[in-house]
């Protein structure tokens, strides 16, 4: 949930971006009556305006929306590892620490009969 709401965080910036590049400012007028040219031969003398600026109004809110979301997401997650690497790091750290904790500070290696190995005696 989280990736695909930031996947489209991410789109809608770029669209964003890419929109108010598009649109010309208001002095862009002025520039056209010096021999500049082509002014608003896109979208007709005002169609322009009025769209470009309506769909930058909704992509601008629609990006406030998934930012929102995303702020709200990321503060409620669990700090519960996710993946089985951290699963399985936590859990031998929390083995370590119930062992040194029963033992003292010297932890003591379990016994294994595969071993040549002579294990430690433990500490008392």
């Amino acid at each position: 949930m989280e990736t695909a709401l930031l996947v489209v965080h991410v789109l809608l910036s770029i669209g964003l971006i890419a929109l108010i590049l598009i649109q010309h400012g208001k002095g862009a007028d002025a520039g056209a009556a010096f021999g500049s040219g082509a002014s608003g031969t896109v979208f007709g003398a005002s169609g322009a305006g009025s769209f470009m600026t309506k769909l930058t109004t909704w992509i601008a809110v629609s990006f406030f929306a998934t930012s929102l979301a995303l702020a709200y997401t990321a503060a409620n997650t669990s700090s519960e590892p996710t993946s089985v690497i951290e699963r399985t790091m936590q859990q031998e750290q929390s083995g370590e620490e119930a062992a040194e904790q029963s033992t003292g500070d010297v932890p003591v290696a379990p016994a294994s009969s595969d071993s040549d190995v002579p294990t430690a005696p433990a500490a008392e």
